[in-house]
């Protein structure tokens, strides 16, 4: 039977959704992500979302699983890819209207 939800990310990202029943998987690499796809459907997993970062390089993974009822597999960015973009810009833009990027504060 298909009950479960899944999040495949960065700990520090996808963690806390534990605590609400949601099934966790943080691979430390493309290999143990690959590993985790193909456990899915084993272990009954219906909707499991995986972070950008893994996405694409299971995209054919992904496609197999496309083929099947369960499990559905969609992707989702998180906030930091979002602030790094923004980011970029505001440089961008101070570099175009004061020809420096010395306004911009590091991190």
């Amino acid at each position: 039977m298909f009950n479960k939800v899944a999040v495949m990310g960065d700990a520090d990202l996808v963690f806390p959704l534990k605590a609400l029943g949601i099934k966790v998987y943080t691979p430390s690499s493309i290999y143990e992500a690959r590993e985790m796809i193909k456990r899915l459907e084993k272990e009954g997993v219906a909707l499991c979302l995986v972070n950008d970062k893994f996405f694409a390089p299971l995209k054919k993974e992904i496609d197999k699983l496309e083929k099947k009822f369960c499990p559905v597999v969609a992707s989702f960015s998180d906030y930091r890819e979002a602030s790094d973009l923004l980011s970029q810009k505001m440089k961008d833009l101070a570099i175009k209207a004061t020809g420096s990027d010395s306004l911009i504060r590091r991190k």
